[in-house]
């Protein structure tokens, strides 16, 4: 080989080598620990081994009267299902709850007579907060309408659905949430919002918003300093049926 072949030839290995050198290692970017705890996954009719199931279809022990917690919760509880008594009020966890994930099913009575916020009204409060809480609507509207942001799903006079996703009077609904509480200084300022992500029927209808505050029904939304708190179901004098509730903590 001449001298000009040899030149050439050390120069093409010299730059082969260099090129093997530069290139990453995949093992560089490999994360070995510490490993995510491993639950069983949930299924339609059993919940992650990680939850709180807050109703299973056999009784109502995980709930309270909201109006006196002390008293025990005046709903219906038959054929696996949970149903507001209308007039006996809302019923909240025992337990309190800052950020989770939720999953909850609901179904409007497939008789309805009524419109507009009387069809199959009640409401998941995520957090009952300092009394008025955080509210996500339960309705009908599947062919019902009403004020946008106080429809199915919505955050109630805070956050229009990005899509209407009801399934019709009668059928169960699904909602599954992402809750992440309000943060507030030790002096009562508020330091971060709560967060809301949610899917209704498997359908992404709140994308990581954020309140302005607990819900009111007339007035703007305020924020007063509060902690952990219990999560609430609403008697809005509608017979709403619900099921398999469960709730993991964040």
């Amino acid at each position: 080989m001449s001298k000009l072949g040899v030149a050439v030839l050390g120069m093409s290995m010299m730059l082969q080598a260099v090129s093997q050198e530069a290139r990453p290692d995949p093992k560089d970017t490999e994360a070995w620990t510490p490993a995510p705890a491993r639950i069983v996954p949930g299924s339609a009719t059993r919940a992650p081994s990680d939850a709180v199931v807050l109703f299973d279809g056999a009784d109502a022990r995980e709930w309270v009267s909201a109006a006196a917690p002390a008293r025990a919760a005046g709903w219906t509880v038959a054929d696996g299902t949970l149903t507001v008594r209308g007039g006996s009020g809302d019923i909240q966890t025992r337990r309190s709850f800052t950020d989770y994930q939720i999953h909850l099913e609901w179904r409007v009575p497939a008789t309805l007579t009524g419109s507009g916020q009387a069809r199959g009204n009640s409401g998941l409060f995520l957090s009952t907060g300092t009394g008025n809480g955080y509210e996500l609507q339960i309705l009908d509207c599947a062919d019902n309408q009403t004020y946008v942001n106080g429809q199915a799903a919505s955050i109630y006079k805070q956050h229009v659905t990005l899509v209407n996703a009801c399934a019709a009077a009668g059928e169960w609904q699904t909602y599954d949430v992402i809750w992440t509480a309000p943060r507030f200084g030790a002096d009562g300022a508020l330091v971060s919002p709560a967060y809301v992500t949610a899917l209704h029927n498997g359908v992404l209808v709140q994308n990581h918003v954020a309140l302005t505050g607990e819900s009111l029904h007339a007035g703007q939304p305020t924020y007063r300093k509060h902690g952990a708190a219990p999560i609430k179901l609403q008697d809005h004098g509608d017979a709403v049926s619900f099921r398999n509730i469960w709730v993991r903590p964040l």
